[in-house]
């Protein structure tokens, strides 16, 4: 395999796609605006505890609160508080039970359900325990024991609460990097129509160096573009390692997806229009950070999910790779299946 020609190849790509003026406007401006809107974002989280609580009968303490920094918000329905709180309108939802006026009047021991984000810090949970006994003896005008029932809403961890923008960077990464997909399938798609890519295979160029140099080009603009936003916002100062291997993947995984669009494309305009819709489905897996809970197991089949799983472990938790190298190593593979078949769909093209 002739490296001179495959690095030519490369050179030639990366001049092409600056000068098609829509991606290279759209690069520079999108990275730009991504850097802006992370920092423009809040970097502190809200302190006023706001709960909801659902129950047969609410007790007349309930309305007789007026703390500052606290809030405690009526829901009409357990469903609708466990919606509440996981898309993160209230850092808790307390539960109470049909007979817990009769438990309070009789001095018994009362249980209580409390259900909490899954990256809600350990001392709100102590002070939301610590809030419901005192309301418990308050009401009552004694101490009682109250049996505090947690159930955590999506995956638990415990640590320090993320800022907004924190929670924002793995929806970040998965648009620079997935972006890409669309200017690499623009590109080899209008080669492909001028027979651009004919003229190359008659020349030394084999088809497997013409899909490595492509390889080449795709995860470059990506990755690079990705790790030029994370150093901006100093996004390397926790695991760098397992991020820079996280963007690899991913710039790996938006290239074979860009061979597969290259592979029904025609133009720009057919290629936007498929690719839109993927890119919407890849960005999915970013609404389950920004708001916990609000998304079920089933996004796991995204193959973007392990990519802004481990960008959000590793960036905002100082997660190492003992719990993260599984997701790698299933976002490497899903990276093969998808290159293998975008490359024997885009070369039966070729034919």
């Amino acid at each position: 395999m002739n490296t001179r020609i495959i690095g030519a190849l490369v050179a030639k790509d990366v001049t092409l796609y600056f000068r098609n003026r829509f991606f290279a406007l759209i690069t520079v401006l999108a990275l730009l605006a991504y850097v802006g809107i992370y920092f423009a974002l809040p970097n502190s989280v809200d302190e006023t505890l706001k709960i909801g609580l659902h129950a047969p009968t609410i007790p007349t303490i309930v309305d007789e609160i007026h703390e500052e920094g606290l809030e405690i918000h009526v829901i009409q329905s357990e469903e609708a508080l466990k919606a509440a709180v996981a898309e993160g309108q209230y850092v808790a939802g307390v539960v109470l039970p049909p007979d817990i006026m009769d438990k309070l009047a009789a001095g018994e021991k009362a249980r209580i359900d409390v259900y909490f984000t899954s990256d809600t810090p350990q001392e709100i949970k102590d002070a939301v325990t610590g809030l419901i006994q005192e309301l418990a003896y308050q009401q009552s005008g004694q101490m009682l024991t109250v049996d505090v029932t947690e159930e955590i809403l999506g995956r638990d961890m415990a640590g320090v609460q993320v800022p907004p923008r924190d929670r924002m960077l793995p929806l970040f990464a998965v648009l620079i990097i997935m972006m890409e997909t669309l200017g690499l399938a623009s590109l080899i798609s209008e080669e492909v129509e001028q027979r651009t890519v004919n003229a190359l295979l008659i020349t030394p160029m084999t088809l497997r160096g013409l899909f490595l140099g492509k390889g080449i080009t795709g995860v470059s603009l990506a990755f690079v573009q990705a790790a030029l936003f994370m150093a901006a916002i100093g996004g390397f100062s926790q695991q760098a390692a397992i991020i820079v291997a996280a963007l690899l993947l991913g710039a790996l995984l938006a290239t074979s997806v860009g061979f597969l669009m290259a592979s029904v494309g025609k133009d720009l305009m057919s290629v936007m229009a498929w690719g839109i819709p993927v890119l919407v489905i890849l960005i999915i897996p970013s609404f389950g950070v920004l708001f916990p809970g609000s998304i079920s197991d089933w996004v796991r089949i995204i193959p973007s999910y392990y990519l802004v799983d481990t960008v959000h472990l590793a960036a905002n938790f100082d997660i190492g790779w003992s719990s993260v190298w599984d997701n790698l190593l299933i976002l490497a593979g899903f990276d093969v299946v998808l290159m293998w078949l975008g490359i024997m769909a885009l070369g039966r093209r070729l034919r």
